[in-house]
């Protein structure tokens, strides 16, 4: 297997964009993608999307975006993993470079949810659930992390505050990226005072469903000037996964899709949790934050709780995450998430975030990508050259 090497990064601010269809929004980011590699050529395209069909109408998206792009006539396809469909599409890209199969790709990530009312974008999404045990008796997504976090809450004795320290961390750094959807800070006191949604959870616990696209282009590592500084190593990108349903699981507080995924990652780059420089987890709720940390290996969910208003996630703390403002800040454009993931990381180690967020002493960034509560998980090891 080839080393694959992220050459170029693409985005699109995370907003409404009612004036910009899905097709427009995925060709803006795979074309700056193309001019920050300095290329203008690919042979695979490899599309996230999860609801396209559902909310714009429009399935076949990778022949759809191949053609609207002028590369018609290359491999292309969509990977569709719920929430996960970014990074379950970025594995697929970086396995078809590393197998020789492929010698250049672009992988795009994309989703538009604000044209629709709330419940019907809210409905397309709850299809990521298990239909017949789940979505037929009213759970959304927010019901059901909020099963997950009440199970927490009462079994560690915990109130709502500790949570807080997450959100208002991913506001703090999201305020500095111009991409992100809500660059203001939030407070403890407005976490706690935030309009209920479903208890426990309120508004600020929750990432805003968004549009946006993102790109990355991959390339075999040992056919490039290894001396660039700006070139990424994807040291690992591996999957797991568990039962969709919350009821099917042996520990309703354990991700074990998350601790399967992180494991086999780390197995696959060689490394440990204590040798990453940063991590970039899937905080679509804040209960989800907490136990991803404990999942991917990096300490125990309540000790994370503890930490979160101590520093240790912070820019200049031991184990940054969201460095860009995570779901919760950016946005949460679900088929584009995991690939603005990478594109942030890749930011990072390049050291082109900016100067307010940009992480020091860094060499691994870890990513992690969850589809539904946990059914699909896909995490990724990058490395910089510094």
């Amino acid at each position: 297997m080839k080393r694959v090497a992220i050459i170029g990064i693409g985005q699109t601010p995370v907003r409404e964009h009612w004036d910009r269809s899905l097709r427009e929004l995925a060709v803006d980011a795979l074309w700056q993608a193309l001019d920050d590699a300095q290329r203008n050529e690919i042979d695979g395209l490899y599309v996230g999307n999860m609801l396209g069909g559902v909310l714009s109408e429009q399935e076949h998206l990778g022949a759809v975006i191949a053609d609207f792009s002028g590369f018609a006539g290359i491999e292309a396809v969509k990977v569709e993993g719920a929430c996960a469909s970014g990074a379950a599409a970025f594995r697929q890209g970086v396995l078809a470079v590393a197998s020789g199969q492929k010698k250049c790709v672009a992988v795009v990530g994309v989703e538009k949810l604000t044209e629709h009312a709330g419940w019907h974008s809210t409905g397309a999404l709850a299809t990521a659930a298990d239909a017949d045990f789940e979505t037929s008796l009213g759970l959304t997504f927010v019901a059901l992390n909020a099963l997950i976090k009440q199970r927490f809450m009462f079994e560690h004795k915990l109130t709502k505050e500790p949570f807080a320290h997450f959100p208002v961390l991913a506001h703090h750094n999201a305020q500095y990226n111009p991409h992100a959807m809500f660059r203001q800070p939030i407070s403890v006191e407005q976490y706690l005072k935030a309009k209920m949604i479903a208890e426990p959870i309120n508004l600020l616990d929750s990432s805003p469903i968004a549009d946006g696209a993102a790109a990355v282009i991959l390339a075999p590592l040992d056919e490039l000037q290894k001396n660039d500084r700006r070139l990424v190593e994807v040291l690992a990108c591996e999957v797991g996964t568990d039962s969709v349903a919350l009821h099917d699981r042996k520990n309703l507080l354990m991700l074990q899709g998350v601790q399967m995924s992180a494991q086999r990652a780390f197995k696959t780059a060689g490394l440990t949790p204590r040798e990453i420089s940063f991590f970039e987890p899937h905080d679509a709720f804040s209960i989800m934050t907490a136990l991803s940390i404990e999942a991917s290996g990096f300490m125990i969910a309540t000790e994370a709780l503890k930490h979160a208003d101590n520093g240790y996630f912070a820019i200049d703390g031991r184990l940054p995450i969201c460095t860009m403002g995570g779901l919760k800040g950016r946005g949460h454009p679900v088929g584009a998430t995991g690939i603005y993931q990478v594109v942030e990381a890749t930011m990072q180690l390049r050291g082109e975030a900016p100067s307010a967020i940009q992480v020091a002493r860094l060499r691994y960034g870890m990513t992690q990508n969850i589809g539904g509560t946990g059914a699909t998980v896909v995490t990724t090891i990058l490395k910089g050259k510094s």
